[in-house]
């Protein structure tokens, strides 16, 4: 068989090889484009788009359950109509995937393999019937949901098949309290599903620090959702009568057995490059199965690249759109972009949402910095109260040294997109002074982030 060559190889079609893919094609490089499953990738197919049409519909359902208080008289009746709220998900995906794919048949410098690759030797790679090479190669092939033992014969859902059912669960157990475990809570128990949620440790989303973890946490259980934190040995099994019981050993208390009618695993996500017989060319992973990358996102056998989820510098479209930056930028443009020149920054959409740029609290203490910190509560924000959505607050950290933000959170109505003023002053690299001593438009909830910065108390 004759290996066909080409200018690069892009194995992966999520947030950063579809650009890549189509960048390369517009500088005359031969390019091949290999994707086994979702054309698009996660976020587009499985991930940020059919999860956030998911939490506006939940949110319809919340604003109906919720206008009296705000003097709104809805009748009562409201339900959601699940097989209606996923064909519009669907037709979204729909949408954007045939994008991609008309771009793909009109561009005369990618051909596209619809099959799974695999590393055969030194830059050498096999994809369908076909053995393939080029000087270039990135690796662009994601995660996918990790199921741990113990589930293989319960009838679990995962973030991925959840997305294709077209009934209410009647209820839901969600094993994982963290990200994933939450936004799928809320929205299940606004769509009409009773939800508990089982949890090993002693509070959700352990990345965060305590106060945020404990916000979330009691605004989810007052919209009824049931929590089981430190949960340990969690097993489950079907029963005869198609339901599923979740054993559970918890300290503080509760029934041992859940019975309920779904069992969503939402307790992590596990690279995909074991598919890929990474041996075969002698890059390196490590001991979770990322690809070990430089700076510059280069595996350890030059010419070899991994973008995206797979390198384990960041598990976000986001982050995966600019590692196609970084390496499209410095490769064509002349630039010396870096991983490490990016701040940390991503979004929890519960809602009310969270905002979360730079470090942490804990993280920040961890360090060894000098640090002073800002906070006000929602119930405090005039634009929050007249919303009607006071749940949450606001904080920044500040280096005391430097007067440097290190890091940001707003936990709060609007807070998704509020966060980004102050990742704009962060990346600017500017003292937090600049955004205290701006004006901010009245009424909003940003209006508050001046007047917060007033009052800074050390840590």
């Amino acid at each position: 068989m004759k290996m066909k060559k080409f200018d690069a190889i892009i194995i992966g079609s999520g947030q950063a090889g579809t650009p890549l893919a189509f960048k390369m094609a517009s500088q005359g490089k031969k390019v091949a484009f290999i994707e086994k499953e979702y054309l698009g990738g996660t976020c587009l197919n499985v991930g940020c788009t059919p999860t956030k049409a998911y939490v506006a519909s939940a949110r319809r359902m919340w604003d109906a359950h919720h206008g009296e208080d705000l003097g709104i008289i809805i009748p009562e009746g409201t339900y959601a109509d699940l097989k209606k709220i996923k064909a519009r998900k669907d037709a979204l995906i729909h949408k954007s995937v045939s994008g991609i794919a008309e771009g793909l048949e009109k561009n005369k410098n990618i051909i596209f393999f619809k099959a799974e690759a695999s590393f055969t030797g030194h830059k050498q790679v096999s994809v369908g019937d076909e053995e393939i090479t080029a000087d270039q190669i990135f690796i662009n092939v994601g995660g996918r949901p990790f199921v741990p033992n113990g589930y293989e014969d319960v009838p679990y859902l995962t973030s991925t098949s959840i997305l294709e059912l077209e009934e209410i669960p009647e209820h839901l157990i969600i094993v994982g309290g963290s990200y994933i475990g939450l936004e799928f809570g809320q929205m299940f128990r606004r769509f009409g599903s009773r939800v508990t949620i089982v949890e090993m440790t002693d509070s959700i989303i352990g990345r965060e620090d305590t106060e945020t973890s404990a916000a979330i946490l009691k605004f989810l259980k007052d919209e009824g959702i049931d929590f089981r934190l430190q949960a340990t040995c969690i097993t489950a099994k079907s029963e005869d009568d198609g339901n599923i019981t979740v054993q559970v050993d918890c300290k503080l208390g509760g029934p041992s057995k859940i019975h309920g009618t779904h069992v969503l695993l939402a307790v992590g996500r596990k690279s995909n490059t074991d598919t890929l017989n990474l041996n075969a060319t002698g890059i390196t992973t490590n001991q979770k199965g990322f690809v070990e990358v430089d700076d510059y996102l280069q595996t350890n056998v030059p010419g070899i690249y991994a973008l995206g989820d797979c390198n384990g510098k960041g598990a976000f479209t986001h982050t995966a759109y600019n590692d196609y930056e970084i390496v499209a930028e410095n490769m064509f443009d002349g630039k010396q972009r870096k991983v490490s020149d990016r701040i940390m920054t991503y979004n929890l959409f519960v809602d009310p949402p969270l905002g979360r740029a730079g470090i942490t609290k804990k993280e920040a203490i961890a360090k060894g910095y000098n640090v002073l910190e800002a906070k006000r509560e929602m119930s405090r924000i005039s634009r929050a109260k007249e919303k009607g959505e006071t749940n949450g607050f606001m904080s920044a950290l500040i280096d005391a040294d430097t007067n440097k933000i290190l890091g940001a959170c707003v936990l709060g109505t609007g807070g998704d997109e509020i966060i980004s003023s102050l990742l704009n002053v962060m990346y600017a690299n500017a003292p937090y002074q600049i955004i205290r001593d701006s004006v901010q438009p009245h009424p909003t909830v940003s209006e508050l982030i001046p007047t917060m910065l007033e009052s800074l108390t050390k840590l």
